[in-house]
C-alpha cells in the first residue's frame, strides 16, 4: 500500500469512528448534558490531562469564542492550587477516554463537595468517571489506529468532535449572530472580515488629495504623488466633488495627449 492509500484509509477510518459514535450516543445523556450546559450559571470548565488535555482546552476554547463562559482547567494542577478557579455555579466536562485518569479522579471529591455537575466524556461508560458523574457522553472507539493501539488518535477525535458539536448547538439554542461572534474575534482575518469598516481605511482631511477644477494636471499628478493614493479628487469652488481622477485616466490621456495634457485643466480630464 502507498503512503497516499495508507493516510487516506486512515482518515477514512477516523471518520467512521465518529459516524460511529455519533449512531451510539445516548439521546437522555446527550440531552441531560446539553440541559446542564445551557442552565449553567456560572462557566463551563473543561478538563483533562495529556492528549484528552489538550483537547478539553480545544473544546473550552470553541465554547468560550461562541458565546459559552468557559475555562481550561489541568487536572494535575487541580490539586495543587487550580481548583480554587471552581465555583458552585459552574458545570465541570472531563475528557477521559480510560475514566480512570487518577489526576481527574483525585479532583472529583471536590466537584462534589461544592455541588458542581459533572460532564464525563469518557470511551469506558463503566470507569469511575463515569460513575460518578450527572450526565456521561460515550466516545468509545474500536481501537486507537496506530499499530500499538497506545496512541490517541480516533479516542481524541471523537471526544473533539462532539465537543464541537455541544458547542454549536449551545450556539444555535442562544440565537448566537455575527455580530456575538464578531465580538470575540476583534483580531486577525475573522475580525477584519466581520469588524472592518470603510471608514477605517478610507482617508480624509490633509490626507485626502484633492485639487480644484482649474487646477493645471501637472500640478494634479503632483498632488497624487505627495498622497501616495493613485488619486486625486476634483472638487469646485464650494469644495464640492465634482469629480476624481486616477493613475488609470492618467495613462489613458496621456496616451492620446502626450506632454499636452500636463497644460491642460483637472475639468478637462
Amino acid at each position: 500500500m502507498s503512503i497516499f492509500e495508507s493516510i487516506k484509509e486512515e482518515l477514512l477510518k477516523e471518520a467512521s469512528a465518529i459516524t460511529t459514535m455519533a449512531e451510539e450516543l445516548d439521546k437522555a445523556e446527550v440531552e441531560k448534558a446539553f440541559t446542564y450546559l445551557i442552565d449553567c450559571k456560572g462557566k463551563v470548565v473543561v478538563t483533562g490531562i495529556g492528549k484528552a488535555g489538550i483537547i478539553a482546552r480545544k473544546i473550552s476554547a470553541t465554547l468560550a469564542s461562541t458565546g459559552t463562559s468557559s475555562i481550561f482547567l489541568h487536572a494535575a494542577e487541580g490539586i495543587h492550587g487550580d481548583l480554587g478557579m471552581l465555583s458552585a455555579q459552574d458545570v465541570v466536562m472531563a475528557v477521559s477516554n480510560s475514566g480512570n485518569t487518577s489526576e481527574i479522579l483525585a479532583i472529583i471529591p471536590f466537584i462534589k463537595f461544592i455541588g458542581i455537575t459533572l460532564i464525563s466524556l469518557t470511551g469506558n461508560p463503566d470507569s469511575q468517571l463515569a460513575k460518578a458523574s450527572d450526565a456521561v457522553l460515550c466516545t468509545r472507539v474500536d481501537s486507537d489506529l496506530e499499530p500499538l493501539g497506545m496512541v490517541p488518535t480516533s479516542s481524541t477525535t471523537v471526544a473533539l468532535a462532539l465537543g464541537d458539536a455541544l458547542a454549536i448547538a449551545l450556539l444555535k439554542d442562544r440565537n448566537f449572530s455575527l455580530n456575538d461572534f464578531a465580538r470575540f474575534h476583534p483580531g486577525g482575518a475573522i475580525g477584519k472580515r466581520l469588524l472592518l469598516k470603510v471608514k477605517d481605511l478610507m482617508h480624509s482631511g490633509d490626507a485626502l488629495p484633492r485639487v480644484r477644477e482649474d487646477t493645471l494636471m501637472r500640478d494634479a499628478i503632483l498632488e497624487m504623488t505627495g498622497k501616495k493614493l493613485g488619486c486625486t479628487v476634483v472638487e469646485n469652488e464650494n469644495g464640492d466633488m465634482t469629480g476624481i481622477i486616477t493613475d488609470g485616466d492618467l495613462r489613458r490621456q496621456l496616451q492620446h495627449k502626450g506632454d499636452e495634457l500636463l497644460r491642460h485643466k483637472a475639468v478637462e480630464c
